[in-house]
């Protein structure tokens, strides 16, 4: 009787675990919340308040895009720079940080990067194909500045966040890429080295995780 009811107990906690365990579904934020909480440098402070606002600057040109000109790449990468703009807010509470981010769509606590939107925002209006151009600089500015914060920082928080909004950058850059070919334009990178271009958009789309 005592065996039987020492096996009943360990079935019961296999079973038990087998659920919970099965239950559990990989989130995007999963890295951030069952990381060690770390202090961060003055610099990795800033280089996380700025990739904040710099997606935003993403979001919001994409969003204005999106209503002039009906087109479904605008629609899409701006609902994932959502995500973008979420991931980094889910550090900046975390790390106890002030969101510089306001709610107001082309309005930035960054002069530069209000000055960098408002130069995006007339190209944009110029056609569907600049927008697409506007969309395709972006993501190159985005991709080289995420490399820079990379160098940066050893905080695995940081790292598991900017690598995956980088990927995402990434694919972004592939489908406005393929769209501006699409329509008859072409796109000379402003940011990263012509090799690197040539290798995001030759490489097929990239799995990654929270960043799409």
């Amino acid at each position: 009787m005592k065996n039987f009811i020492l096996i009943s107990s360990f079935i019961f906690g296999m079973t038990t675990c087998f659920i919970s365990c099965t239950g559990c579904s990989k989130s995007d934020v999963a890295p951030i919340q069952n990381a060690t909480t770390l202090t961060l440098t003055e610099q990795e402070k800033s280089d996380l308040l700025f990739l904040r606002e710099e997606e935003k600057l993403a979001r919001d040109i994409y969003l204005h895009a999106w209503e002039k000109y009906k087109h479904m790449t605008f629609d899409h990468i701006s609902n994932s720079e959502q995500t973008h703009m979420d991931r980094a807010l889910d550090l900046i509470h975390k790390y106890g940080l002030t969101d510089p981010a306001i709610s107001e769509r082309g309005v930035f606590n960054n002069p530069n990067l209000q000055v960098l939107y408002n130069q995006l925002l007339s190209k944009t209006n110029q056609s569907e194909l600049d927008a697409l151009i506007v969309g395709a600089t972006i993501e190159d500015l985005d991709i080289n500045d995420i490399d820079k914060l990379l160098t940066h920082t050893s905080n695995p928080d940081l790292i598991t966040v900017y690598s995956d909004l980088n990927c995402g950058s990434r694919n972004h850059m592939r489908a406005f890429s393929s769209q501006i070919e699409t329509s008859g334009g072409s796109y000379t990178p402003q940011y990263v080295s012509p090799e690197k271009y040539k290798s995001i958009i030759e490489n097929e789309k990239e799995n990654c995780g929270g960043g799409h």
